[in-house]
């Protein structure tokens, strides 16, 4: 423990500026010595701030009828607030350091939760893959394509179905788009798709 500490104290006294690099044994000496000895516990401040933080996350969300943030993004928060103490070779996780993880996890959604048409962030994109504004398409797209399918009173083509629903959405579509649709409508028993790949209401 003691050459780890001699190790350290080097390293962490050695570096002046962001120019100077660190060795990389010297680097994994630290890492294996922070793993091995430095266990962070939450000081009660750290975790007030960590409440904070985390009401505020859940307040954005609910100002524009969305959720931006779950019980897993505070844990997130709480692991990440440890490995910074850790970092620092602390064993107390203090309010510096849930800043810094509040920070670094504001950056990480909005590489990983931006809807590119909103610009906002939006946590459906890591629950689901997929944002609210699509979603909504989507569920839309559905309904026009049963209004479609109940005005005609009977059924089409793949490719019919979609051209003529292509000619009457008010919003464009890909037939990815239009494809996934038809799956969840038969997923919803709602359509089935006949042996000869015509698409029809379910209860027609």
């Amino acid at each position: 423990k003691q050459w780890y500490q001699r190790r350290v104290a080097i390293t962490a006294g050695g570096a002046k500026t962001k120019a100077e690099s660190i060795d990389s044994e010297v680097l994994r000496d630290y890492i294996a010595y922070a793993r091995t000895f430095i266990n962070p516990r939450l000081s009660d401040e750290a975790g007030q701030k960590l409440i904070q933080t985390y009401v505020q996350m859940r307040k954005v969300g609910m100002g524009r009828g969305s959720v931006t943030a779950y019980p897993r993004q505070l844990e997130s928060l709480i692991r990440l607030s440890e490995a910074h103490a850790r970092m620092r070779l602390s064993n107390v996780v203090e309010e510096l350091d849930v800043e810094e993880a509040t920070r670094l996890h504001k950056e990480a959604l909005k590489q990983a939760a931006t809807d590119p048409k909103t610009g906002q962030i939006d946590m459906e994109i890591l629950m689901t893959g997929m944002s609210a504004s699509s979603r909504a398409k989507r569920t839309e797209l559905g309904k026009f394509v049963l209004q479609t399918l109940r005005n005609a009173n009977r059924s089409f083509k793949m490719n019919e179905l979609f051209d003529t629903c292509k000619e009457g959405y008010k919003d464009g579509f890909t037939q990815i788009q239009y494809e996934m649709v038809i799956r969840d409508l038969q997923e919803e028993n709602k359509v089935v798709q006949t042996s000869n790949r015509h698409i029809r209401l379910k209860d027609a």
